[in-house]
């Protein structure tokens, strides 16, 4: 249970957050009770509930066999000695769990009673400090460790990668909306986006006062350097002669879409420029009310600390 609270903490997560996550992907569900049990050490969790969990807290999924069989070996010594139960549960690669205790150097499966008693009594004993030492395994080699900044890979090393900033998420059907200053005389309006692709494949339609305009394209999930900086060409007959654009970003993907900084660039005389920029999140509420700023359905508003790719080229994608 506290290395289950360990990954917990590190996600910087609510419970409400997890069971969220959980709902998006499909599959088990993460009730926010049966959460705070599990975390409580109340309740000894369901092998695909932890599972849910861990995912929920972003732990990558080459790392979660390793939980499973620490998992095993704990169910196991809770285990009456013994028990029809006990010999039925199977571990990660379907052999059952009992026969992996009680093999012995033959080969032999199968004990005498007196032999099963015997066994069973050293499993009573030498299960749950495997089960310890396996833990102490998952929590030193599996488990990403952080830098003085959570979600930041170790081997960073230019500061200027690394970026703090507060943001807003919504689920599907959810939107926001906020209107941006550019020049009249402008050819073309783009909107660059910084999101976190910590959670892929984001979908979402973009509106220009009110006409369908264009949309956020799908980005494949990067558990790593978090931070991209999406652009959108904006269609120029939707900007040319205006001076402000109300933007409306609908949610269309069960991932949810997440928001952290607009920057608008015009293009006048040939050339692009900023033309406008608001930040997103309550640390920053003075410049989404200058843009008039709202969100419908938001199921998530904190900050996070990531990194961009080594390469800056990689930062901006369309």
């Amino acid at each position: 249970m506290k290395l289950l609270a360990e990954q917990f903490a590190r996600a910087d997560v609510s419970l409400r957050e997890l069971q969220t996550r959980a709902d998006r992907a499909g599959g088990t569900r993460l009730p926010r009770t049966t959460c705070a049990d599990m975390l409580a050490g109340r309740r000894f969790p369901k092998k695909a509930v932890m599972v849910a969990f861990l995912r929920g807290c972003r732990v990558p999924d080459h790392q979660l066999p390793a939980w499973e069989r620490a998992w095993e070996r704990v169910r196991v010594s809770q285990l009456p000695a013994g028990s029809k139960e006990d010999r039925g549960v199977e571990s990660a690669d379907g052999t059952p769990l009992a026969a992996q205790v009680l093999t012995t150097n033959t080969g032999t499966t199968r004990a005498p009673r007196r032999r099963w008693r015997r066994a069973a009594l050293l499993a009573a004993v030498a299960v749950p400090t495997a089960a310890v030492a396996l833990s102490v395994i998952v929590a030193q080699r599996m488990t990403p460790q952080r830098s003085a900044s959570e979600g930041v890979p170790d081997h960073i090393v230019d500061s200027a990668h690394i970026v703090s900033d507060d943001g807003r998420a919504f689920p599907r059907g959810g939107s926001s909306r906020f209107t941006v200053t550019v020049n009249p005389v402008n050819t073309g309006v783009r909107l660059i986006r910084r999101l976190d692709v910590g959670v892929g494949l984001q979908d979402a339609t973009i509106t220009v006062n009110g006409t369908p305009a264009a949309r956020w394209r799908p980005l494949l999930e990067d558990g790593i350097y978090k931070w991209r900086n999406q652009i959108v060409t904006l269609p120029p007959n939707l900007t040319t002669g205006r001076r402000s654009l109300t933007i409306v970003n609908t949610c269309v993907s069960s991932s949810g879409f997440n928001e952290f900084l607009y920057t608008v660039e015009h293009k006048v005389n040939g050339v692009w420029s900023v033309a406008d920029r608001i930040d997103i999140g309550r640390r920053h509420t003075a410049s989404e009310a200058a843009h008039d700023y709202r969100v419908v359905g938001e199921d998530w508003a904190d900050t996070q600390t990531f990194a961009y790719p080594p390469q800056k080229e990689n930062w901006s994608v369309y």
